[in-house]
């Protein structure tokens, strides 16, 4: 098995892998960090829209790594330390042992990812969702159901934030998004080309149960608290899901998957059923 050793952390090879925490909060000019097995296996998968740099594995997760490592092209370089040196790399004690970086993919235009939409066809929106957690969630969530991408407004955080990747599941490397200037932008451009924009608020008076669209779709989340702006509500079809014992919403991941289901699932179903669903 190809593997190179590393006895110290100051090694140069792997300065792309060292303090982590800090450099995820500094950036890595198009470079991300993917961490545990199942992350890096969806990096090294042919459904990946990302490509591996190199790893970084624990001496103990070498030998369940094997068909991962002997898939790897072989210019990817898989570094393995002990744990001493490789918490001493990361700066924190990396219980999972197991990293990759990796390179963004060139992020493709709101125009490609719209051409040809058509009935079946559903975008997940996001505006001002500034939690990581959240963010994860809702791509793992979109890839769940099969969403044809996610679509984000400046005001999102990054979905290659390696707690984003993490909560995905890997859901963030392989799904297709772009990033927008502005929530209305999302919706103009939505709805220029003849997709509606269901926009999830408490404010409805449309329940999520009773939506049933007649074509492609664009379900659109805010952040917990604010939530979607008044105007951009105004300029879609608000729809919502009623509430109980005095609680008005949803945690944002929680209420894009019960959009999802019921769209994909429910909506369009027997018509058009989701092999998810």
């Amino acid at each position: 098995m190809r593997t190179i050793s590393i006895t110290d952390p100051d090694d140069p090879r792997i300065a792309g892998f060292r303090d982590i925490r800090e450099r995820d909060l500094t950036g890595r000019q198009g470079l991300f960090i993917a961490e545990g097995e199942v992350v890096v296996r969806v990096l090294a998968s042919t459904a990946s829209l990302c490509r591996p740099r190199a790893l970084l594995l624990a001496e103990k997760r070498v030998g369940g790594l094997g068909d991962l490592i002997e898939g790897l092209s072989p210019e990817i370089p898989v570094y393995v330390a002990g744990q001493a040196v490789l918490d001493r790399v990361a700066g924190f004690p990396l219980h999972r042992g197991i990293l990759a970086l990796g390179e963004k993919p060139k992020p493709p235009s709101l125009d490609a990812l719209l051409d040809g939409a058509g009935v079946g066809d559903v975008f997940l929106i996001a505006s001002g969702i500034g939690n990581h957690d959240n963010m994860g969630g809702l791509f793992r969530n979109a890839a769940a159901f099969g969403a044809r991408a996610v679509l984000l407004d400046r005001a999102c955080c990054d979905p290659f934030y390696r707690k984003s990747i993490r909560v995905s599941v890997g859901a963030v490397l392989r799904t297709p998004f772009v990033v927008a200037e502005s929530a209305d932008d999302l919706v103009t451009a939505l709805q220029g080309r003849g997709v509606e924009v269901a926009a999830l608020t408490p404010s409805a008076t449309e329940f999520l149960a009773d939506y049933r669209p007649q074509g492609p779709v664009g379900l659109m989340v805010g952040s917990e608290g604010p939530g979607l702006p008044r105007a951009v509500i105004d300029r879609c079809r608000a729809v919502g899901v009623p509430m109980a014992g005095g609680f008005d919403s949803l945690n944002v991941a929680a209420a894009s998957a019960l959009a999802l289901h019921q769209v994909v699932c429910v909506a369009r179903s027997p018509q058009l059923p989701s092999p998810g669903c």
